[in-house]
């Protein structure tokens, strides 16, 4: 079994992860969506809420799970037996970072690949920040993310706006 470790905040997932998910299931037989905690980051989701909500996404994508994790990737591929990290690339400017970090994975551990991905084009554009941006606006994100997602994020900005009000 080729397992791919696929890691991120995923606050929240979008429609671009998933794309990225199922094409990369022509490559490995089975991915991990390796979620993590982020804190410096100050994700609007919780941990909790967004392994919730990745795993609602995924539900029907057979050989796809998701885990919480924490600590260096190298070892947590290394730990689940996995080949490779896969990274989404969407336009150059991602490209300094993700090859900085490929480079130092590679450093600590020679047997793990890192392999970039393009996302589709009509995903090319795609964050979690702006999606949360629009979201917060009141912006409408249907079909940028899964239906699940949608709802969270009206939630999560209706709560918000609450407590400012």
């Amino acid at each position: 079994m080729r397992l791919g470790i696929y890691p991120g905040t995923f606050d929240p997932i979008t429609n671009g992860h998933l794309d990225l998910i199922k094409r990369g299931l022509r490559i490995f037989d089975e991915i991990i969506i390796a979620v993590a905690p982020s804190p410096k980051k100050q994700p609007l989701f919780t941990l909790e809420e967004r392994l919730r909500l990745t795993r609602e996404a995924v539900k029907d994508c057979k050989n796809v799970r998701a885990e919480a994790f924490n600590g260096l990737l190298v070892d947590y591929v290394r730990n689940r037996e996995g080949v490779a990290i896969i990274r989404g690339l969407r336009a150059v400017s991602d490209f300094e970072y993700e090859l900085q970090m490929a480079l130092m994975n590679r450093r600590l551990d020679m047997n793990i690949e890192t392999v970039f991905m393009m996302p589709s084009e009509e995903f090319s554009f795609l964050t979690s920040t702006i999606v949360k941006e629009v979201a917060s606006f009141g912006g409408s994100v249907k079909g940028l993310v899964p239906d699940i997602v949608e709802k969270a994020l009206k939630e999560k900005f209706k709560v918000i706006e609450d407590i400012v009000e």
